[in-house]
């Protein structure tokens, strides 16, 4: 038998290690340590790519959460900047993330990683421990999470991110330098498009209540809470206890009741309250009379036109898009409306202005950026069921909207 030398057996370990196919190589680390740290990578990486993601999504919904935060702070002079802000830190998360997940320029994105939850934890407790933000718009409206949620989720974040940064140098990639920076620059430019689209259009995905397909109507209702109650009585001679069901027992005989004496109830709560998914939308008229289910459950085709704030809307909108569009839709016996958050004076004087020949209502502002990220933005119902939803420069002309939907 021959055994082979220190020099043959540094060579055959190089050769074996050569033929072992992997994104990074590490290091001085036993195998309990290593699955750790990948797991480490995996989980931090895809939490941060899709927190970015769906932020990404729907870019005027992560800024009207900001806003949220900026006012808890007193911070309201940055308004005008929560837009690119909220782009910007949403691009930043999926460039650490996808850097995190497939392990390069890792100086870099652990520390960039390592800083967002240094930031971020302590603020997510802070927030949880007063309530001021009921949910921290982490994944967008995609998946809601209180305070509390959020906070643990960012302890098994920061341990993470901790982790990654420790031991950074471990991780070695097999692309040049250069080429590092590739997929994180591609990411990057990818994710500004993706925002950029979604801010000119609607999100791509809705995850809101008025997304198409959803009955409006149905959502505005609550689910009352079902329990049965149970009577406990007590035998005045024997003392034996004896429980009914509220709606089933001898109430009405004589002999019964001057033998059992009442001493306890209880409820057992079969399915709880669930308030209704929109319980802050109300159509007023200038008089404040509730229009709202005359619209909502219209059982014809009902066009509505979003403008929550009538000082920031695109005039233009109203003037090329949806004036056109009224005359069409009034001469086919359709109705439209639209909604506003801004105050009668300024529906007056916009109506004026403008000469729109339709009726103005007004609503809660929150709940109309709810109905549609537009400013115009239009929705057609039929029997509280939404048939579509368009962005303003979206908007299809009456043909294409016959053809396809008033059918």
């Amino acid at each position: 038998m021959q055994f082979c030398n220190s020099k043959q057996s540094a060579q055959i370990g190089m050769k074996i290690k050569k033929q072992i196919p992997t994104d990074f190589y590490l290091n001085n680390f036993t195998c309990n340590m290593k699955i750790v740290l990948w797991v480490a990578r995996v989980v931090f990486g895809v939490v941060f790519i899709l927190s970015g993601f769906f932020k990404l999504i729907d870019p005027l919904g992560f800024t009207y959460k900001l806003q949220d935060y900026l006012l808890v702070f007193g911070m309201e002079g940055l308004y005008d900047l929560s837009l690119p802000i909220s782009i910007v830190l949403s691009i930043a998360e999926v460039m650490v993330g996808v850097g995190v997940i497939i392990g390069v320029k890792m100086q870099y994105t652990a520390l960039a990683g390592l800083l967002f939850m240094a930031f971020f934890t302590p603020l997510t407790l802070y927030l949880a421990l007063t309530d001021k933000v009921m949910q921290c718009g982490c994944f967008g409206d995609a998946i809601p999470l209180d305070g509390w949620s959020t906070f643990f989720k960012n302890i098994v974040l920061t341990v993470a991110s901790i982790l990654l940064f420790a031991y950074r140098k471990e991780f070695r990639s097999v692309w040049s330098p250069v080429k590092d920076w590739l997929p994180i620059v591609v990411a990057a430019l990818l994710s500004l498009l993706l925002a950029v689209y979604c801010l000119r259009n609607l999100p791509i995905i809705d995850f809101l209540p008025w997304k198409v397909g959803n009955n409006i109507a149905a959502l505005m209702v609550s689910q009352q809470e079902v329990s049965d109650i149970f009577l406990t009585f007590r035998n005045r001679e024997t003392g034996e206890l004896a429980e009914y069901p509220a709606n089933d027992y001898p109430w009405d005989d004589p002999q019964w009741a001057a033998l059992w004496e009442f001493v306890s109830q209880r409820t057992e709560v079969i399915s709880a309250y669930v308030p209704a998914p929109i319980n802050n939308f109300i159509i007023l008229d200038e008089f404040q009379n509730d229009l709202t289910q005359q619209y909502v459950a219209n059982p014809s085709f009902q066009f509505i036109v979003v403008a929550y704030d009538l000082s920031k809307t695109r005039y233009r909108a109203f003037r090329e898009k949806i004036n056109p569009l009224v005359e069409q839709i009034e001469q086919a016996g359709y109705s439209l409306i639209v909604l506003t958050s801004s105050s009668q004076d300024a529906i007056d004087a916009f109506r004026h202005h403008h000469q729109t020949p339709y009726r103005f209502y007004q609503s809660d502002a929150v709940a109309l950026k709810t109905m549609i990220r537009s400013n115009p933005g239009m929705l057609l119902l039929k029997d509280g069921v939404v048939l579509g939803k368009w962005a303003h420069r979206d908007i299809p002309e009456f043909r294409a909207l016959e053809e396809k939907y008033l059918r």
